[in-house]
């Protein structure tokens, strides 16, 4: 078995490329990345000399490149991964979130139908649902509720779920997608939450919060959305979209003071800014569709999760260190270029 994993050398597809790699002795596992400014290889260090592995620098929607890459490989699965992702960073440059999320994904579906395959998967978000409202904490995203964007991010990211589910009809490609959660665990990209703050308390560095920091998400461990999406590519439904979700809804205000508790750091360290434009209150997702289908349910609650995310930010300081510092766009061509 093949599997193409675009996006893999990002937080979420990193995690998926550790994953199978320790469950699929006999899986050829490719990693197709554009190393943009989130794409660290670092996070592939632990398995770069696996010989079940192998590395393709390219931008999903390069269509030579993409093109070339399916008639030498010839894979059976693509998991879609590969994305633009901040949504502050859309709100600055919408262009490039159409650019890889819309066009890389077309490309994508393109080669898949001109060399064939047997599963494609599409990596979506719940922000493609838009949010619930604080006041009905009985409402939860299901599969069918109505597609409601705020940002261009989830703009960019539901018109990729349409035109996947406009291949499946059309031209029948066999493809399926999942809706997550707000993820979180080891090689999370600073920028995000989560490791923002762990990083600032460790500086003893102000705590940026948006707003009064009621917003409300539903904290995912990684390895169970993998574990998810592991199940999804084997046995789900064809055409089929299923959400993730885990079951672990706190408010940001919430989340950061646990961090600070966890690290001995004071509260005093919260700064409240200006709360970012069209800013989501609430996202909570019903996972019972593929609890029912398909038997996941997450096995992480976020009081153990968070444990063990802040465990592995302090035994790995040095590849967020390097992050913050920039030195990891240097890795990939230290250690590959010659390749």
């Amino acid at each position: 078995m093949k599997i193409i994993v675009t996006g893999g050398a990002g937080f979420i597809g990193g995690n998926f490329i550790h994953y199978m790699l320790n469950i699929y002795n006999d899986y050829k596992i490719i990693c197709l990345d554009a190393l943009t400014y989130a794409g660290n290889m670092e996070t592939l260090e632990p398995v770069k000399d696996n010989p079940c592995f192998k590395f393709y620098k390219a931008d999903i929607a390069d269509r030579t490149a993409v093109y070339e890459i399916f008639e030498k490989e010839k894979p059976d699965i693509i998991v879609n991964f590969a994305a633009e992702s901040h949504v502050d960073r859309s709100i600055d440059n919408p262009g490039i979130f159409l650019h890889t999320n819309v066009i890389g994904t077309g490309v994508l579906m393109d080669a898949c139908r001109k060399y064939g395959i047997t599963r494609y998967h599409q990596v979506s978000t719940d922000e493609v649902y838009g949010d619930l409202p604080l006041s009905r904490p009985d409402l939860f995203f299901t599969e069918t509720t109505p597609l409601h964007t705020s940002s261009p991010y989830s703009a960019s990211k539901a018109s990729a779920d349409l035109l996947v589910q406009a291949y499946h009809r059309t031209f029948k490609l066999p493809v399926t997608i999942s809706r997550c959660s707000n993820n979180y665990g080891p090689y999370h990209f600073p920028e995000k939450l989560i490791p923002l703050m762990i990083a600032n308390a460790l500086a003893d560095k102000e705590l940026p919060v948006y707003g009064k920091g009621e917003n409300v998400r539903d904290w995912l461990y990684v390895q169970d959305h993998c574990s998810a999406i592991d199940l999804i590519i084997h046995k789900g439904r064809v055409g089929e979209v299923y959400n993730i979700g885990g079951h672990n809804e706190k408010t940001n205000l919430e989340v950061v003071k646990i961090i600070l508790k966890e690290l001995g750091k004071s509260e005093d360290l919260i700064k409240y800014v200006t709360d970012r434009p069209g800013h989501d209150m609430r996202y909570a997702i019903d996972p019972s569709k593929i609890h029912n289908e398909l038997g996941w349910l997450p096995v992480t609650k976020f009081e153990d999760g968070i444990k063990k995310t802040i465990k592995w930010y302090l035994d790995n300081a040095d590849w967020w260190q390097h992050i913050i510092n920039g030195e990891y766009k240097d890795y990939y061509e230290k250690h590959y270029s010659k390749k």
